[in-house]
């Protein structure tokens, strides 16, 4: 494995402006919001009147409290590309917030990964040009979809797997905001292991997977999903997937005990014996606040493998 990395979304259309005392205050697009985050663990730098200019603001339940005018939902733009590329690449995703949820719709720390399909997709299809079959991806646990359109952006053929119908309904949404519905993603409402086990006796293989697990989860038929006893036989499963070809494997996690090296060292024995780097470390986001500027707020882990 290589050396532990830490990689932040530098992403304009998003900010965290300052964390503490078990919240935190960003900014999607021009709207500011306040929402609970266990990991910060310190004290804010900024006064509590620069967080009370929040448009609106979520406790710990998620209960929700609108000091300012805040629409139901809006879009936010992501640049995808990484030098000159023509045309530029780029995805529109919907955040939203509500009573009902803690979550805005789209985890902005995971911004690198999408760049980095966006990135791969283009450079598979210039090497093996227009007239060759496109390179294949596959997305399980795909949430509201920015991986998979950022990969279908960059020139993959993408499906995308999730055991939730809102939030294959909010992907759809994205993919239309993206530009995307003449190119779409195959979205897939169904339970991630069924769904891998059923690939490999159809000798379906992708040149891409990702994976980004929630902790605990139930599929469309109530299956249920524990990662700490099922991620080990999922990767095996997806290692059968892989093409000759097959130039990365991305696994990502959110709240679970454990450490990156954990996923690598996860990550190089279902891999063993198959040519390529496995690189692990930790999706964090720096803060904007005077005073705050040197934390990171960390987000997620991650071990990747590539070639």
């Amino acid at each position: 494995m290589t050396s532990i990395s830490i990689l932040t979304p530098g992403w304009p259309e998003y900010e965290l402006i300052d964390s503490g005392d078990s919240r935190k205050l960003e900014r999607f697009g021009k709207y500011r919001i306040v929402r609970h985050e266990p990991k910060a663990w310190w004290r804010p730098a900024l006064p509590e009147r620069e967080w009370a200019k929040a448009h609106a603001a979520q406790d710990e339940e998620g209960r929700l409290t609108v000091s300012q005018k805040l629409p139901d939902a809006w879009s936010v733009r992501l640049d995808l590309s990484t030098g000159n590329e023509e045309p530029a690449l780029g995805i529109t995703l919907e955040a939203r917030v509500s009573q009902t949820s803690r979550h805005i719709g789209l985890f902005p720390e995971q911004a690198p990964h999408w760049r980095l399909v966006a990135r791969l997709g283009r450079e598979l299809r210039e090497t093996a040009g227009s007239d060759a079959p496109r390179p294949r991806l596959l997305n399980l646990f795909g949430y509201t979809g920015a991986a998979s359109l950022a990969a279908q952006a960059g020139g993959f053929s993408t499906t995308h797997v999730d055991a939730s119908r809102p939030a294959i309904a909010w992907a759809k949404r994205n993919q239309e905001l993206s530009g995307l519905a003449d190119d779409p993603v195959r979205f897939l409402l169904d339970d991630v292991v069924k769904f891998v086990q059923r690939e490999k006796r159809r000798g379906n293989r992708y040149e891409a997977i990702l994976l980004d697990p929630p902790s605990f989860g139930r599929g469309p038929n109530r299956e249920v999903w524990k990662v700490e006893g099922m991620i080990r036989e999922l990767l095996h499963d997806c290692r059968e997937l892989l093409s000759d070809r097959a130039r990365l494997v991305l696994l990502t996690m959110y709240n679970i005990e454990a450490s990156a090296l954990m996923l690598g060292n996860l990550m190089d024995d279902v891999l063993r014996g198959m040519q390529g780097t496995v690189s692990v470390g930790e999706l964090a986001v720096p803060h904007t606040a005077p005073g705050a500027q040197a934390r990171f707020l960390p987000r997620s882990l991650f071990a990747r493998w590539e070639r």
